[in-house]
């Protein structure tokens, strides 16, 4: 894998991340992080340490690489200068490549003329005929000096991709690429082909996106009689309108989904998902079985629509098979970010207030909406509720029918509780429902919620005591 650290890692970058990673450790292969960082310009040692932090979030260990290094170092590309340098020296010398003058100035409007002229916008390959006379005259007016790769004429270049079959490109698709910028710094074309040879890489997995690039990196290969690896290219994350996934689609990077409060085992279960299938109809997949699983022939061609509401899904399933004590561990900064602990609430208490939500919650971000009762009286009653359960007739009476029972008890624990509500409605001649939706909306605020004994043995006697009260006082003001 070798992200540009340009960026937060993003959601098909995360991808890419794992059937590599996946690919690796099903044929017991090494797996190594290269951070291409050749774009000065928007390149960044912080992007770069979120991309790695965020990778090691998702739980994807790798063989060599930056923290870990390894016989092929450093993997940073901007600390391998030189052996791009070399190489593009070598391609000059052998005629593979050629010294380039143009400005970018020049290079944009011969750009727009093309397109005015309906013409592909391409190099020209202005530089490429200059004799040694006019290359020496340039150089001596000081002007900065690229180099570009000569692409062959009249040829094909092509390979079989481990995932599509057969592809070729026309020499005529191809322009004339830089592969050294004139700041001395290498085009990725250059430095990956450099890069994976040297590292000895035998296989590429990368999105789509890049396969036109893929061409241009074969003649590098081939101009320096290097071995190339072999690529598969991986169908697009769409968004729902299938075009490719994009910032107005919503969240699209990692950090994104880890600061809602989503799961590295889900999101590494749900992505892998997304366009890769172990052959039958199973969605929830431990790390085990997707390395035992994975292959290449079980990757499509089309791209995966990204389904949010499914990833929610399999995140709550994630949610429920977690032991207690490391779930509440994963709840409580989400609780202490939204505020609700700035009481100094007993650890036990706030422990057992999340797990009676572990069964309904499908992030952690949503702990504290679903939980805020259980830490606030309500300031407010459920709209719907209210006009339903407050608003009829004798509700008043029954609260406060319900507030004398539950005070009454001298053990408030949910069996006690149950049993004291059930009484209220056998003496007031009514079903069960009314009394129980009534006391949820009182003392929760809500008309829906965890067990309702179980939540007012939770919250104690003082504090059920003192929001019915309040709710009662409410239904009298309507």
């Amino acid at each position: 894998m070798a992200p540009a650290p340009t960026g937060r890692l993003h959601i098909g970058s995360a991808r890419t991340t794992l059937y590599n990673w996946l690919f690796a450790r099903h044929y017991g292969g090494t797996f190594i992080l290269r951070i291409e960082d050749t774009d000065v310009e928007r390149s960044s040692r912080e992007s770069a340490a979120h991309i790695i932090s965020e990778i090691r979030w998702l739980g994807l260990d790798w063989d060599e690489g930056p923290e870990v290094d390894g016989p092929y170092g450093p993997y940073f590309q901007s600390q391998r200068l030189e052996h791009y340098r070399q190489a593009a020296a070598r391609l000059l010398a052998d005629g593979h490549a050629y010294p380039c003058y143009c400005t970018p100035e020049e290079l944009e409007a011969r750009r727009r003329e093309m397109q005015r002229e309906g013409k592909p916008p391409r190099y020209d390959q202005r530089c490429r005929r200059l004799g040694r006379a006019e290359r020496e005259a340039l150089a001596g007016e000081g002007r900065p000096m690229a180099i570009r790769f000569a692409v062959p004429e009249d040829e094909t270049v092509a390979w079989d991709d481990l995932i599509r079959g057969r592809i070729e490109f026309g020499a005529s698709d191809l322009d004339d690429f830089v592969i050294l910028k004139a700041n001395g710094y290498p085009t990725y074309h250059l430095a990956c082909a450099v890069d994976d040879a040297a590292m000895q890489i035998s296989h590429v997995l990368r999105g789509e996106d890049l396969i036109s690039g893929t061409p241009r990196q074969l003649l590098v290969y081939r101009a320096l009689s290097l071995r190339p690896p072999q690529f598969a290219h991986l169908p697009l994350i769409l968004g729902p309108d299938r075009a490719k996934l994009a910032k107005r689609h919503g969240d699209v990077a990692v950090s994104d989904y880890r600061d809602q409060g989503y799961l590295p085992d889900a999101v590494v279960n749900f992505i892998a998902l997304l366009g890769w299938s172990p052959g039958d109809d199973r969605e929830i997949l431990s790390r085990e079985d997707l390395i035992r699983e994975f292959s290449l022939e079980g990757i499509g061609r089309s791209g995966a629509v990204l389904d949010v509401e499914k990833l929610r899904w399999m995140n709550g399933v994630y949610l429920r098979q977690m032991p207690r004590d490391a779930y509440v561990d994963a709840a409580r900064p989400f609780l202490e970010r939204a505020g609700l602990l700035r009481d100094g609430f007993d650890p036990d208490y706030v422990a057992a207030a999340v797990s009676l939500e572990q069964e309904r919650a499908r992030t952690l971000g949503e702990l504290p909406d679903l939980t805020e009762f259980f830490f606030r009286d309500p300031e407010s009653y459920d709209q719907k509720g209210e006009q339903k359960w407050f608003r009829r007739e004798g509700a008043a009476d029954l609260v406060a029918a319900v507030r004398a029972a539950l005070a009454a008890l001298g053990t408030f624990d949910a069996a006690s509780v149950e049993a004291a509500l059930r009484r209220v409605a056998d003496e007031r001649g009514i079903g069960a429902g009314p009394v129980i939706h009534s006391t949820r909306l009182a003392v929760t605020g809500r008309t829906a919620g965890p067990g309702l004994f179980e939540v007012l043995a939770l919250l104690g006697k003082e504090r059920v005591l003192r929001r019915l009260d309040r709710a009662e006082r409410y239904i009298r003001s309507l």
